[in-house]
């Protein structure tokens, strides 16, 4: 891999994709919207698109090709289409950075939990899409667009939960934040299970991913599970504090209808190594109670 094409690249994940590649004396190219600023200078090349406006991907992309695209802002089945169709030629290898979220709720879910060549895709535009039954659409219709049509190879990443210090989402931050300020939490059922990756690791997996051989879904991830009540659990341990839950506390961004967890034992077999979740939480918790 000598060139690389970025849809986003901007912000979390992906702007740590972007400087492992730079970093790697890869050729980079990131397209976003042109509204929020990057770090990166003169390192990468810049183009501005709208992912809901085909004709500028077509003018973005004419008379340029890349050996790999990663396509991290793709949230509709008309977008996905859309770009396939627009870097048609241009691109050797395509990676989505799709989710977990492909899957019903349950735990441990393995790659053939989903099949994006049997999922019949609607064409839809990213506001037909409502709430998390419309992003789990968006994500398998997606997925079905792209392997039902192109005739390159797609790796269709589905990421668990990312965690980072640079989680802009503050998401994991709120429980840390609330059992060490003594703040009631709403949790609507505490032992349903999360699956979780670091944001360096997701980035470092894209990275790799993109320059093997393999193609269809794939469940990076630190192994195992764990619940609410259990993540509380490290929380009190770490800080010294209790947390406190109650019907009228502030709703936790964690909470789903069921759980959300994958087996990670494909990457394992093919090589990849992620932090333990034990050590990924603790380091996660100490950093946001200090």
């Amino acid at each position: 891999m000598k060139s690389a094409l970025i849809l986003g690249g901007t912000q979390f994940v992906g702007k740590r994709l972007v400087q492992l590649l730079v970093d790697e004396g890869i050729e980079v190219t990131i397209a976003t919207r042109g509204l929020t600023a990057d770090p990166f200078g003169k390192q990468v090349s810049r183009l501005i698109i709208n992912r809901e406006n085909a004709e500028s991907l077509d003018q973005a992309f004419k008379d340029k090709s890349w050996d790999v695209v990663y396509d991290q802002t793709c949230y509709s089945s008309q977008e996905a289409l859309d770009t396939l169709n627009a870097l048609n030629g241009k691109v050797q290898k395509y990676i989505f950075t799709s989710s977990q979220a492909v899957y019903d709720f349950g735990t441990k879910h393995s790659e053939e939990g989903f099949n994006p060549m049997e999922f019949q895709p609607i064409l839809k535009t990213r506001r037909d899409y409502i709430g998390y039954v419309g992003y789990q659409e968006a994500k398998r219709a997606a997925e079905a667009i792209l392997f039902q049509n192109a005739d390159i190879p797609v790796v269709a990443v589905r990421f668990p939960i990312i965690l980072g210090e640079d989680d802009y989402t503050n998401r994991f931050k709120f429980h840390v934040e609330h059992v060490k300020e003594g703040k009631p939490l709403f949790i609507e059922d505490p032992d349903l299970r999360y699956s979780f990756i670091d944001s360096m690791e997701a980035a470092s997996f894209l990275y790799t991913i993109a320059k093997s051989n393999y193609h269809g879904g794939i469940n990076p991830g630190s192994e195992g599970d764990v619940s609410l009540r259990e993540l509380l659990g490290l929380i009190e341990e770490h800080i010294g504090a209790h947390a406190i839950l109650s019907k009228n506390g502030s709703p936790s961004p964690y909470n789903l209808p069921g759980s959300w967890s994958v087996s990670t034992s494909l990457v394992q077999s093919m090589g990849y190594r992620f932090t333990s979740l034990d050590k990924l939480l603790s380091e996660l918790i100490l950093h946001y109670s200090s």
